[in-house]
């Protein structure tokens, strides 16, 4: 079990969270889920067996801190939308799979256990979006050597909707467990891969006027081959 306090309507939340999930290419055009294949391939990722697919990962990686440790200089982030499921319905918060990108090309079992998995404070009810879902706009920053440029940004709709996506995972009539999180999914990026000293991520809500952020900060740790 691991304990999160998060922020729903202003007020903190603690949640016990007992499984982290991480799905991959949940992209809803078959065209887009083949260029973000064919995107990972270039820097050696195997092609998935099956789409979308779903990683088990140690729930500790999950957080909310802003200052995180990887090890080497080979790890990058990208922003998903984050389901989580507590006592009283299903929540969504942004995040980012921060992934080390050269343990990914030999294996992305264990490339995603690799890194810490940031996520916002803040969580919306997802009943609150259900039904302008398609509406919501989904962004990433990296900021390099003091430059902050867009890294990533597309609607939602790039992906999977998260009903759709849960009954893929648990099949018909199924409700996602509490105490369950899972990562669903990302946008392209723009340019090449690859990460930065501060990475931003957003969740845009136009309709409602409001918007869910996270960034955080990696410190890269010295190792010995």
């Amino acid at each position: 079990m691991h304990e999160m306090t998060f922020l729903i309507n202003g007020k903190p939340r603690t949640a016990a969270i007992h499984d982290l999930i991480i799905a991959g290419w949940t992209g809803r055009n078959a065209e887009a889920v083949e260029h973000h294949i064919a995107e990972l391939a270039a820097i050696g990722v195997a092609r998935p067996r099956t789409v979308p697919c779903f990683y088990r990962v140690g729930v500790n990686l999950f957080t909310t801190e802003r200052d995180l440790d990887v090890t080497g200089p080979d790890s990058s982030g990208e922003a998903e939308f984050v389901i989580v499921s507590l006592e009283d319905g299903l929540y969504i918060g942004v995040g980012s799979d921060h992934t080390d990108r050269k343990v990914e090309a030999y294996g992305v079992t264990v490339s995603k256990q690799m890194c810490p998995k940031p996520v916002s404070a803040q969580l919306w009810a997802f009943d609150e979006v259900a039904d302008h879902w398609d509406s919501l706009m989904l962004r990433s920053w990296v900021t390099r050597e003091g430059k902050r440029s867009l890294y990533q940004e597309g609607l939602v709709t790039k992906m999977l909707a998260p009903q759709d996506l849960l009954q893929r995972y648990l099949g018909a009539g199924k409700t996602l467990p509490v105490g369950t999180a899972m990562y669903c999914g990302t946008l392209a990026v723009m340019g090449t891969i690859g990460g930065g000293d501060q990475f931003d991520v957003e969740l845009e809500d136009p309709v409602r006027k409001r918007a869910l952020t996270h960034a955080y900060r990696t410190r890269i740790l010295d190792y010995v081959d």
